[in-house]
């Protein structure tokens, strides 16, 4: 998720450029850029960053022109530098591009735009639209140059794939923008005699709330104050405008109270975006051969916080799928205790941030003992990346609220995804259940899309329960970590007591601190263990405890008899019920917050990134 903003009208378009880009930084911030067309030439100033650090060298270059574009980034392809921010340009100079999103097939076409004589200057997927426009530019005809333009784009669009959004700039086509939607976000303001290209709401607020969301596969021409919209058969459009009753705060989180909130909702995307990358063959993106697949013995997960649990449910994945033994550690542990050393080891850290302090220290540790290391992790560049092996990314955006749920989600979905690669190469998943299993994740996102609708249910329930003095989750087998996920939210955002546990457990102690009106969250989806949860059920309702049970369709009315509300979730296949099983909870969580009053986006006493022990 990265942020993009363009300018065209009547005045000097940097400012309007670099403050766009400071309300978009929520989008992305490890580096941003500005082209600014100047007297028919491109002047692009371009640092690694915040956005404060672009406006300083922008200062220095100060540029002058009426038509720019800006973008702050999110990195996914080539680590944060100079040179692999945005503005992208082609070979001559003369033509830049800002893009958010993904080109899943840019290695192919860079290989075809080399043998054509193009030379590339980053490591980015966004420089192949570039280069991939000027080539096009050669081979159409076109009335002028900005109908030369428009057909170049329109013909680049059918060559790339993948969620993109971009905006183009070229020197032969002075006063024009082109912008292009296709499953990324992508909006236009419209002002007087001026219009706007943006990634987002708030980067023109102030100037306009006159508002065109682009569809799928769209193109929009922005001259001053006009502008076309084309429809993906490239015929002019009718484009609809709205008006924005947002203040500059809301816009920001697109309309929603909290970013906790959005960052919920966006977990469909987040988990697409990050499958994306992983649909061509995992191993080599994790640059893990298959030989080096199949000698793997023993693995270790280190992680803290949220990524433990997730951690906590690669290893159910990983010894169900890959049949190999899994210890999972919290990473202020790994550090000081003795370690066994054992040939083939992989050990694999996950973290958000990749800048938490505990989890590096345990890295440290496991390469001192000539492990191979892994990193699960969102933000490419980061210290952990840059120590382990290898890394798989998730890519879903900064995660702006200190309570993670979509990086979360994304975690689990990865370590999925890696647990049937590790069985498909060593020989535990065949080929045929492993192209069924890869399937049902592919579905994955469209369940969770189902999922977060959810809200308005859970919602009604916390009225009954937010003064509750304490809170229990219980789960069983894959969903136990969900448990302990669901009582670790509740705790961060709302400063309640909650705590998770192995439904199995009760009897041995937790059930004492069980009485009457306690609520009780049973995650129990109609799977091996149902018939277990129904009795933990009844022995919770026993001691007077309102149990609200989190099922699938097929459990309901089995659950309805044992619980006192019911909250149906979406089904999937039971590895993957816990992908959808946590959102209840995060929704719980945040309304919880709500209704108390709390500071839900920065809890009192934590921060996003722990980055020191």
């Amino acid at each position: 998720m990265c942020g993009i903003i363009g300018y065209v009208g009547k005045n000097n378009s940097v400012s309007y450029i670099i403050d766009g880009l400071k309300k978009l930084e929520y989008r992305g911030y490890d580096s941003a850029g500005i082209s600014i067309l100047q007297e028919g030439k491109l002047v692009t100033v371009r640092a690694v960053g915040k956005v404060a650090e672009l406006e300083r060298a922008a200062l220095q270059v100060n540029p002058v022109g009426t038509t720019g574009l800006g973008h702050t980034r999110w990195a996914t392809h080539g680590k944060p530098s100079e040179e692999n921010s945005h503005p992208h340009t082609d070979c001559s100079g003369e033509l830049v591009v800002v893009h958010n999103g993904i080109i899943e097939n840019y290695l192919t076409l860079r290989t075809q735009l080399e043998s054509l004589g193009h030379k590339f200057k980053s490591e980015t997927d966004t420089e192949v639209i570039a280069h991939l426009i000027e080539e096009n530019l050669k081979h159409v005809r076109a009335a002028n140059e900005e109908e030369k333009l428009i057909k170049a784009v329109q013909k680049t669009n059918k060559e790339i794939s993948g969620a993109f959004a971009y905006g183009v700039m070229w020197a032969h086509a002075p006063g024009l923008l082109v912008g292009v939607k296709n499953q990324s976000p992508l909006v236009v303001g419209i002002g007087k005699k001026e219009s706007f290209l943006a990634s987002d709401v708030p980067a023109f607020l102030q100037h306009t709330n006159k508002v065109i969301f682009l569809d799928e596969g769209e193109v929009a021409l922005l001259r001053g104050g006009q502008v076309t919209v084309l429809d993906k058969t490239g015929q002019v459009k009718k484009a609809k405008s709205v008006r924005i009753s947002w203040d500059q705060k809301t816009a920001e989180k697109g309309g929603y109270d909290h970013f906790m909130l959005k960052e919920i909702y966006e977990q469909p995307q987040a988990i697409e975006d990050t499958l994306r990358t992983a649909r061509a063959d995992f191993g080599k993106i994790l640059g893990l051969d298959t030989s080096t697949l199949r000698g793997l013995k023993d693995i270790h997960i280190i992680a803290c916080g949220t990524a433990y649990h997730a951690g906590l449910v690669g290893k159910y994945y990983i010894e169900q799928f890959a049949g190999i033994p899994v210890s999972v550690d919290l990473a202020s542990e790994y550090k000081y205790r003795t370690v066994p050393h054992m040939k083939g080891t992989l050990a694999i850290a996950i973290s958000q941030s990749g800048e938490t302090a505990d989890t590096i220290g345990a890295i440290k540790k496991a390469k001192s003992l000539g492990f191979r290391t892994l990193a699960i992790c969102n933000v490419l560049g980061s210290t952990l990346t840059r120590l382990c092996d290898s890394t798989f990314f998730t890519h879903c955006g900064p995660e702006i609220s200190v309570a993670s749920t979509k990086a979360f989600t994304s975690q689990i979905t990865s370590m999925y995804m890696l647990a049937i690669t590790l069985g498909l190469a060593n020989g535990n998943v065949s080929k045929a259940a492993f192209d069924k299993l890869h399937r049902e994740l592919m579905r994955l996102s469209k369940a969770m899309s189902e999922t977060v609708k959810l809200e308005y249910t859970v919602r009604h329930l916390t009225r009954k329960i937010y003064k509750a003095d304490r809170f229990i989750f219980l789960g069983r087998h894959v969903n136990f970590p969900i448990a302990l996920e669901g009582a670790l939210k509740l705790k961060e955002v709302s400063y309640r007591s909650a705590e998770g546990f192995a439904a199995g457990e009760i009897k041995h102690g937790p059930i004492s601190i069980i009485d009457k009106g306690t609520p009780v969250f049973m995650l129990m989806p109609h799977d091996s263990v149902f018939e277990k949860m129904l009795s933990a059920c009844q022995e919770c309702r026993a001691r007077g405890a309102f149990v609200v049970a989190i099922t699938t369709p097929d459990g309901v009315a089995q659950a309805k008899r044992v619980a006192d509300m019911i909250i149906p979730v979406p089904q999937a296949s039971e590895f993957l019920q816990p992908v959808l099983n946590v959102v209840p909870l995060q929704f719980l969580a945040y309304w919880i917050a709500k209704r108390l009053g709390c500071d839900i986006d920065q809890p009192r006493n934590l921060a996003k990134s722990v980055t020191v022990e």
